[in-house]
C-alpha cells in the first residue's frame, strides 16, 4: 500500500503531534508499506527551526524507511492568533508544489493531520485527480479551539469558519480522531457514522515503564529516604527526600500552565515538595518569571527521547493543567506517557470531560483554574503513598490493556486497507474504556 502522510508536524524525536505523525509512519514503513511524508521543517514547541533544518528551502530525506519532503515555513517568534493563521498559511502555499510531485506516484491513500485544516482542499484536490482515498485524522479541532481561546474572535468569521470545515469534512473518505468527546464532535459536524473511524493516541509501554523512584515513601519521614539520588535528581540539585511533582509538555495557551506557579507558591512551605516543569514553548517566559521566587520550581528544556523514560519515572505525581474551554478540542498526548509510567495524575478537568474520565481512578480531578484545589489534591497524595501507589499501578495497567502502540496501529493499518479497497469502516474495536475499576476523589 502506497501512503502520503500530509502533516505539518513530523517530528519523531520529540513529543506532540509530529511524534504521533513520525512513529505512525515508520511503524507502517516496518511493516512494508510505501509511505512518504510532506511536511513543514520541525519548531515544535521552541518556535525556532530545529538545527539542521531549513525555514526558507525545501528539503528532502530518509528517516527509517520513510521519505520525507520538507516544505520552507515562516515561523513566528511568538505565536499569536494573527502570526498563528499566518504560519499555517505559509505552509500550505509552499507544500503545494511537494504535493504536485507526487502525482506520478500515485498514492493509495492521502492521510491528512489536522492541524492544519488549511491543507485539506489541496489534499482532497489531490486525491480526486489521482483516484486516491482521503482521510482526515483530526488531533486538534483548530477552529474551535482558536475562538474559544480567543486566538480568533468575530461570530461571522466564526459561522463561516465552521461552515468551511463542515463542508471539508464531508468530502474524506474516512475522518478519525482520539477520543470518544472529539468523535461524537465530528458527528456533530455533520460527518456519517460509516466515515469516522476511532484512532487514539497511544504508548509504547515496553519503552515507558515504571522505574523505582529515588524519592522516600513517605515524605513527611526524610529518614525513609533512600541513599544517593541519580539522573535528573542529581542533575537539578534535588534533595534525597524530595517529592517531584512533574509537568512535562508544551509550554503554550491551551495548557492553562500558569496554574503551576500559583500552586508551587501555594506549596512554598512543604519543603519536600518540589515542582518540575520541563518543556518549551510561548508561555514559558512568563512561567519563568511567575516562579523567579519560589526555590521549590525547577526547569528543564526539552529532553531527548532517549531520555522521556528517566524523566516520566523521575516523577512521584504528574501534574497535567488544561483550560476549561479546551477540555473536548484536544486530548493531551502526554496523558498515556503519564499512565504508562505508572505515577498517579492529578488533572484539571470538570466532570463528564473526556480528560476526566481518562484520569479518573489513575489519578485526582481538581476544577480547571482553581490553584488552592490543585494545591490541596498535591498535598493530599503527598501523604498518601499507598494512594499514589494504587492510582499509578491502575494508570500502568489501563495503558497496557488500551493504549498499546500495536494494538492501535494494527487496528489502524486494517481500517486503511479496508479505506484503500473500498470496503466500509469495520466493527470497531471499543474505545479505550475510561471507566476506572475504583475512584479515589480530591478532598480539596
Amino acid at each position: 500500500m502506497k501512503i502520503l502522510m500530509y502533516s505539518m508536524n513530523f517530528t519523531p524525536e520529540v513529543t506532540g503531534i509530529g511524534k504521533y505523525s513520525g512513529e505512525m509512519a515508520e511503524w507502517l514503513a516496518a511493516r512494508g508499506h510505501e509511505v512518504r511524508v510532506i511536511a513543514a521543517p520541525p519548531s515544535f514547541p521552541h518556535w525556532k527551526v530545529f538545527q539542521g533544518y531549513s525555514a526558507w528551502a525545501w528539503r528532502k530525506s530518509e528517516h527509517h524507511g520513510v521519505k520525507v519532503w520538507r516544505a520552507p515555513t515562516w515561523v513566528p517568534a511568538r505565536p499569536r492568533g494573527v502570526s498563528r493563521m499566518a504560519h499555517l498559511f505559509s505552509f500550505m502555499l509552499s507544500s503545494m508544489p511537494l504535493l504536485l510531485t507526487q502525482l506520478r506516484w500515485r498514492p493509495d491513500v492521502v492521510f491528512v493531520v489536522e492541524p492544519p485544516l488549511f491543507c485539506t482542499p489541496a489534499a482532497l484536490l489531490f486525491s480526486k485527480v489521482v483516484g486516491s482515498k482521503s482521510w482526515l485524522h483530526i488531533h486538534d479541532y483548530e477552529i474551535d479551539a482558536a475562538f474559544s481561546l480567543g486566538w480568533l474572535r468575530g461570530a461571522r468569521a466564526r459561522r463561516m469558519a465552521l461552515a468551511a470545515e463542515r463542508w471539508l469534512f464531508s468530502r474524506f473518505d474516512r475522518v478519525s480522531t482520539i477520543s470518544t468527546a472529539m468523535l461524537d464532535m465530528a458527528r456533530g459536524k455533520g460527518v456519517d457514522e460509516s466515515r469516522l473511524v476511532m484512532f487514539p493516541n497511544w504508548v509504547d509501554v515496553s519503552a515507558i515503564h515504571p522505574v523505582e523512584p529515588a524519592s522516600p515513601t513517605n515524605p513527611s519521614n526524610p529518614a525513609a529516604a533512600p541513599a544517593g539520588n541519580g539522573g535528573y535528581r542529581a542533575e537539578l540539585g534535588l534533595p534525597d527526600n524530595a517529592l517531584v511533582v512533574l509537568y512535562s509538555g508544551s509550554l503554550g495557551s491551551k495548557q492553562g500552565i500558569e496554574l503551576l506557579a500559583e500552586a508551587a507558591r501555594l506549596l512554598v512551605y512543604a519543603r519536600d515538595i518540589h515542582f518540575v516543569i520541563c518543556g518549551n514553548g510561548p508561555s514559558r517566559e512568563s512561567l519563568m518569571a511567575a516562579c523567579v521566587r519560589l526555590s521549590n520550581v525547577h526547569f528543564l528544556d526539552l529532553q531527548p527521547m532517549e531520555r522521556l523514560n528517566e524523566l516520566l519515572g523521575m516523577a512521584d505525581i504528574h501534574v497535567l493543567p488544561q483550560r476549561a474551554d479546551a477540555a473536548d478540542l484536544v486530548m493531551p498526548s502526554k496523558l498515556a506517557g503519564m499512565l504508562a509510567s505508572g505515577k498517579a495524575v492529578v488533572a484539571t478537568a470538570h466532570p463528564g470531560t473526556e480528560l476526566a474520565r481518562a484520569v479518573s481512578g489513575r489519578g485526582l480531578l481538581v476544577p480547571p483554574g482553581d490553584a488552592e484545589a490543585l494545591a490541596g489534591a498535591i498535598e493530599e497524595l503527598a501523604l498518601a503513598p499507598t494512594v499514589r501507589a494504587a492510582l499509578g499501578a491502575a494508570g500502568r495497567a489501563f495503558a497496557k490493556a488500551e493504549l498499546d502502540q500495536n494494538a492501535i496501529l494494527s487496528r489502524f493499518e486494517q481500517e486503511l486497507l479496508r479505506c484503500v479497497t473500498g470496503a466500509g469502516v469495520g466493527t470497531q474495536a471499543p474505545s479505550p474504556s475510561l471507566e476506572p475499576q475504583a475512584s479515589v476523589e480530591s478532598k480539596a
